[in-house]
């Protein structure tokens, strides 16, 4: 059998999927946008519900979220907690193996006031409000909230093994459905490890999910051990999702590791990255970016040692001087590090100007101990609010402490201060191995954005590395150069899917043709993109604008009637008249206005002034019930008996109603966006596609950057195609239709968009086309074509299909704009595939004829 979540790889599985819909109570309650991956991981709870295949998992259920480190476990665990709460479940169990873990959740699931709550200021759940309860046993609970108990593994262990008054015994756990909620699994994971579950706490706990079928264990774990045959026995058929730290820093949602080596001794490292540090603040706040940079100083074994270094920085800031300053700069021969002093020198700011900014942030009440129990609780709120603008919080002192469950964003630099290794024979020691882990936790990218519609929470320049703002998308750890260390460093940090290896990575000159410069496109022309701008609401002036159906609502009215039947006897009594059931289609407007007021106002959905953000020309209330276009030109069609419909009650025409206003709800929901693609607007080519540096893999196919066919054709705007295997297939193809197209086009560009142009569709989602093809008709020289082209791998189309419909859909308006006496037709083709080649030919062809 293959693992749980590998059936997703199948195409059919992968269709189903996509038609899943993530329901409301999720979406609308939770306070953080969800991402494309924690969608993912919804998508595959919601399928397994749903769906019956070969391996869906038995009851009691049992579930595993193998997701990277600052992917947002928690977040998947809210949103779990809120669908699971409208399945029916009321009682839920989060343990963990540590205190600080158990304070930072808390705060995520209950305190509004900070910035890491996960929740909107009110849960509505069908119109209700739900609250979130801390409880201290299942007694306590009621049915109408979510009722959390917060405990540590071995607490419960010892609850449940120890009978005392007050704490939770195995009983509490037979006459309610549970789900427990498992943080940091893996350490749970010790009597499988050593073959013996007896009184492991890995026994308790499956003997907790064991006392209820309906009870629902979810683990959730950054670290799987995929090597120990025992592990992956016991979660082949529980790991629903797999999304790595590898694949996590694939989609640009991690910063980039940087080791900086260098043979300065300790206190010369703490210099240089005070200096890196106060670098990035600055030029942050050059370009409007609100950062506060922290640095981690980390010791290698002892609480003593982190104390011996929290005093030396103290007396290090008190001293720190001009001097100081000036010697890095003299020494160090880190680009990065110069690259800082020319920004200084550019900003006016002196040497000692830096020596009093520094000593100003790092003063010692900017600096904070995390080395035992009691000072990580006492200190808890501090450590995980770093990013806050009220939090002083400069420099942290730790040994261990923050290696797991810790939850920070603007950790730029770690510093390593000592100098030995626990390597042998090349492979990564124990300490080593703990210092990648925590280079993992200090790896979450702190979200920005310059320009309107970039994404926040991705990395952008990837492919500009010679971008001054590339370093804030950056961690740098700060050690002495010693080869053996590196190696088994870098050995640690590659496996664990954060790191890719320099050694493996060349940088590439992506230039543009000097040719191409001389062009008139380049010299004179525009090219066209779009903007994510907020959706216009004007012109919706009815439910019909936001895509609500004009279908009646069924609703089934209860009914005393029932009869006795005989299991022997063939015959049955017929249905009286009265027993038979019939219809009755009622008006909204024919129902009581204040049944239907109440209704309104039991759904906070429906307030006025959250139905004038969708329907902003919407008067009053009034208009909203009684107009044709609004609730006034919907129907209600009650079936039951011909008694019951004669006499349909207040309370029937209010559930009735509740349950139109859930699928009117739904229903916009679903068709309304936030956002939108704006209209087109031009700017100067030269002003958007310039040199670039850019880095890749070197045993990767975008290493090769396709010259022999490229470098020396006036018609690919830049000297080398550094693109995909299937980008490469669709030049070549052009190339053998230039000849063709040359005698009917002239000014023909093609040109790479390395990520300089995206486009928004109708729900604002970004898109960059990977080719922007530019020509004129020799017989309508002020036409020019602007056609997006995007060559797809086969695999990726499903996947993808979005962008392709956004495609046809510029293709089908064919936008036609004027500048001066310059006509730009603004058009696309559908995806290129190698396998689809013809037809991708014969479109394109077609496309440049209309």
């Amino acid at each position: 059998m293959e693992y749980l979540h590998e059936i997703f790889n199948n195409p059919i599985a992968k269709k189903s999927l996509a038609q899943v819909v993530i329901p409301n109570e999720i979406t609308d309650n939770l306070k953080f946008k969800v991402r494309p991956y924690q969608e993912e991981a919804f998508r595959r709870h919601l399928y397994i519900e749903q769906e019956n295949f070969e391996g869906t998992p038995n009851k009691p259920i049992h579930l595993l979220y193998n997701m990277a480190t600052g992917s947002g476990k928690t977040m998947v665990m809210a949103g779990l907690m809120l669908h699971l709460f409208e399945k029916g479940y009321r009682n839920f169990l989060f343990f963990v193996n540590s205190n600080n873990i158990i304070q930072k959740t808390k705060d995520n699931f209950l305190n509004s006031q900070t910035s890491k709550y996960l929740f909107t200021d009110k849960i509505i759940i069908h119109g209700k409000e739900v609250l979130l309860k801390e409880i201290d046993n299942f007694d306590e609970s009621d049915q109408e909230n979510i009722n959390i108990k917060f405990t540590t593994i071995q607490q419960l262990h010892t609850d449940l093994n120890n009978t005392r008054e007050n704490s939770v015994t195995y009983e509490d756990f037979k006459d309610k459905k549970i789900v427990l909620i498992a943080d940091e699994a893996h350490h749970l994971n010790s009597g499988t490890k050593s073959g013996n579950l007896f009184g492991s706490w890995e026994e308790t706990v499956l003997q907790i999910l064991n006392q209820n079928y309906e009870n629902i264990l979810l683990e959730f774990t950054a670290t799987l051990d995929y090597e120990s045959r025992e592990i992956m026995n016991k979660y082949k058929d529980k790991v629903l999702y797999k999304y790595d730290l590898a694949q996590f820093r694939k989609d640009k949602f991690s910063k980039e590791i940087n080791l900086v080596r260098s043979m300065y001794n300790e206190k010369e490292r703490i210099i240089q990255a005070l200096i890196l540090n106060l670098y990035r603040q600055e030029l942050a706040a050059k370009h409007g970016i609100n950062i506060k940079p922290v640095i981690l100083f980390k010791a290698k074994k002892t609480i003593k040692e982190s104390e011996q270094n929290k005093e030396n920085f103290h007396k290090l800031i008190d001293e720190f001087s001009e001097t100081m300053v000036t010697s890095i700069r003299k020494t160090s021969s880190v680009s990065v590090v110069q690259k800082a002093f020319q920004f200084f020198e550019l900003r006016n700011i002196s040497e000692n100007d830096i020596a009093q900014r520094i000593k100003s942030c790092f003063r010692e009440e900017n600096c904070l101990s995390a080395n035992n129990d009691s000072e990580a609780e006492k200190n808890q709120i501090l450590l995980n609010t770093l990013e806050d603008e009220n939090n002083p919080i400069r420099a942290i002192f730790a040994v261990q402490k923050l290696n797991e469950g810790w939850d920070v964003l603007n950790l730029f630099d770690i510093v390593r201060l000592y100098e030995d290794r626990d390597g042998k024979d090349g492979n990564p020691g124990k300490t080593t191995l703990s210092e990648a882990q925590l280079i993992g936790r200090g790896a979450r990218y702190y979200p920005f954005a310059l320009n309107e519609g970039e994404d926040k929470f991705t990395r952008k320049y990837d492919d500009d590395i010679s971008n001054d703002l590339k370093i804030l998308e950056e961690l740098y750890y700060h050690t002495k150069e010693d080869s053996r260390y590196i190696s088994e460093l870098k050995k640690a940090l590659v496996e664990s899917g954060i790191y890719e290896d320099e050694a493996h990575l060349e940088t590439k000159q992506l230039k543009l043709k000097p040719l191409f410069k001389t062009s008139k496109l380049y010299q004179k022309g525009v090219v066209f993109s779009n903007k994510k701008v907020p959706k216009n609401f004007d012109n919706i002036k009815s439910f019909a604008d936001l895509g609500v159906k004009k279908t009646n609502y069924r609703y089934q009215l209860s009914s005393g009637f029932g009869r006795i039947s005989n299991v022997f006897s063939e015959n049955e009594k017929e249905i009286s008249g009265e027993e038979k059931i019939k219809s009755k289609d009622i008006k909204i407007t024919e129902i009581q206005n204040h049944v239907v007021r109440y209704a309104l106002s039991r759904n906070p959905f429906y307030c006025f002034n959250r139905l004038s953000h969708y329907f902003p020309s919407l008067v009053s209330i009034f208009e909203f019930i009684e107009s044709e276009q609004y609730l006034g030109g919907l129907e209600i069609t009650f079936t039951g008996s011909r008694s019951r419909l004669d006499e349909i009650s207040h309370f029937d025409y209010l559930q009735a109603l509740n349950g139109l206003l859930q699928e009117i709800e739904t229903e916009i929901k679903k068709n309304s966006t936030e956002y939108e693609g704006s209209e087109f607007y031009a700017r100067p080519v030269q002003d958007v596609f310039k040199d670039k540096e850019i880095r890749v893999n070197k045993y990767d196919e975008r290493a090769k950057g396709q010259e022999e066919l490229v470098l020396d054709e006036a018609w690919y705007a830049y000297n080398a195609n550094y693109g995909t295997d299937e980008e490469k297939k669709f030049v070549e193809l052009f190339a053998r239709r230039f000849e063709g197209l040359n005698k009917k086009y002239q000014n023909i560009h093609l040109i790479r968009n390395e990520r300089e142009i995206k486009v928004f569709d109708q729900l604002g989602r970004a898109f960059e086309p990977d080719f922007i093809l530019f020509c004129t008709r020799r017989e309508e020289e002020e036409l020019t074509f602007q056609v997006f082209i995007e060559p797809k791998g086969k695999h990726l189309t499903g996947h993808d299909k979005w962008k392709e419909d956004f495609l046809k859909q510029i293709g089908n308006q064919q936008k036609s704009v004027k500048i001066h006496t310059d006509n730009y037709l603004i058009t696309a083709v559908p995806f290129y595939n190698y396998s689809n080649e013809n037809e991708f030919k014969e479109t394109l062809e077609k496309t440049l004829m209309e």
